[in-house]
């Protein structure tokens, strides 16, 4: 009787990160497979593996980058099951909401599609999502040194090709 009490404040906890973060999730989902139905599958899917596998989450406090890593590996079956795997030259969309944007910076936006995937989706997770370094290693089965590596070297073509932007704006 007490683990069943249990069992629900736990299920309660996540079905209010879900609730919290629905958006976020399926944009997540998106950037992988570019397709709305998909990757509204895609998050349907995660949840249920999330209620499934909750249980073995020790430390509930990674709960959002257990859950990023469950969509994250989730969009990769789905297109590896589908034989399309994302190349170096796809984009990664933004990850939040058009309309909770209050701010758009399109030459960042811009910089950002033109950077490969593998640096790409550690900026997004790193500065739009708000991880933590080890929360982004978690989430893309990475070690964290190489992570490291990845956004500084991410954050210097973002420099450049954000200096080439603004060059082109007043000499072009």
């Amino acid at each position: 009787m007490k683990k069943r009490k249990a069992q629900m404040h736990y299920d309660e906890d996540l079905l209010s990160f879900i609730r919290a973060n629905k958006k976020q999730l399926y944009w997540l989902a998106y950037s992988y497979v570019k397709n709305e139905q998909d990757a509204l599958d895609i998050v349907q899917e995660s949840i249920q593996k999330s209620m499934q596998y909750y249980d073995q989450l020790m430390e509930k406090e990674k709960l959002k980058s257990w859950f990023y890593r469950i969509v994250v590996n989730t969009s990769l079956d789905f297109l590896k099951k589908n034989r399309h795997l994302p190349t170096e030259d796809e984009t990664l969309h933004y990850l939040t909401s058009p309309q909770e944007d209050r701010y758009e910076n399109i030459d960042l936006q811009q910089a950002l599609s033109m950077l490969p995937t593998k640096y790409r989706e550690i900026v997004i997770l790193r500065y739009f999502e708000d991880m933590k370094l080890e929360e982004v290693a978690y989430v893309l089965n990475e070690n964290t040194n190489t992570i490291k590596t990845r956004l500084y070297k991410a954050l210097k073509l973002l420099r450049i090709e954000l200096q080439e932007e603004e060059g082109e704006k007043y000499h072009g």
